[in-house]
């Protein structure tokens, strides 16, 4: 039976990616965040993970105003790094678990998730950049170390989907996995965020208080994390910290007890403060 084993909450900030993709990760302004990833790909080394179920949100590349589903799924065998407008990232083709993908679509929604099921969809930066921030300089011409099955939120335009629901279809990805026949390691990827917003009045806004509380709340009290309120997501966190809906997927994919392995944060990366949390399931 296939077993989710352990969670990573990760920003998936563009400039990370462009840092790294430059060769700046030892500049004066980068080295702090990338110093704070060392445990993590040592970690993601030794975790070993078959199967990396990766929730993110896309930036108007597979998606734009003119259909933007709640949750979509991707069922197909690959997917592409998009161009957001200065090329492709140089980083590998994102394979899929083609079957395990298909039999996740099937089990949310007779578990009465509506989910858009894609079956051509390239992928942005926040994808890859939480790729590359756990498993350091993959080369294009080489392959991720694990097959990536990615579930895409919409948290662009308004109405996102709630906290509390994000963390009951958490616990719906974790029945759908674990009903998985194939001996499999997964780990559950929830992404972007933490406090920033990048237009207007607010812009550059950064709340380190409420983030570094968040992380808490993550590991030691999942169900408050998934009752915020929008109102309290923008008001507090500026007009995206809304991503961090995504870690409530991840979080509910976990056992209520878990294990903080590891946790990063650091201000400021881009106008984005960067937050980062491995979480191991409790045996």
């Amino acid at each position: 039976m296939a077993r989710i084993t352990a969670g990573v909450g990760c920003s998936h900030v563009p400039a990370i990616g462009v840092a790294m993709d430059t060769g700046n990760t030892n500049d004066v302004y980068w080295k702090p965040v990338f110093n704070g990833f060392e445990k993590s790909r040592e970690w993601m080394k030794k975790q070993n993970p078959d199967v990396i179920f990766l929730v993110y949100n896309d930036h108007c590349t597979a998606f734009d105003a003119s259909c933007i589903p709640t949750f979509s799924l991707g069922c197909a065998a690959e997917f592409k790094p998009a161009d957001e407008g200065w090329g492709p990232r140089p980083v590998p083709v994102v394979k899929n678990h083609q079957k395990m993908a298909s039999h996740i679509a099937q089990s949310l929604i007779l578990d009465e998730f509506d989910i858009t099921i894609m079956n051509d969809m390239e992928v942005d930066h926040g994808l890859t950049v939480p790729l590359s921030v756990m498993y350091g300089d993959v080369k294009p011409e080489e392959e991720w170390p694990a097959l990536v099955i990615p579930l895409c939120v919409n948290v662009v335009q308004y109405p996102p989907p709630t906290g509390n629901r994000c963390y009951n279809l958490g616990k719906a990805v974790r029945r759908a996995i674990e009903s998985y026949e194939e001996d499999l390691n997964v780990v559950i990827f929830g992404t972007g965020g933490m406090s920033h917003q990048l237009q207007y009045k607010r812009a550059g806004l950064i709340n380190s208080k409420w983030d570094k509380n968040f992380l808490d709340l993550m590991t030691r009290d999942p169900l408050a994390a998934s009752k915020i309120s929008h109102l309290e997501y923008l008001r507090e966190t500026g007009s995206e910290g809304i991503e961090m809906v995504m870690w409530h997927v991840m979080r509910g994919a976990l056992n209520d007890e878990v294990t903080e392995v590891h946790r990063h944060y650091h201000v400021p990366a881009s106008n984005t403060a960067v937050g980062h949390i491995i979480l191991e399931n409790n045996t």
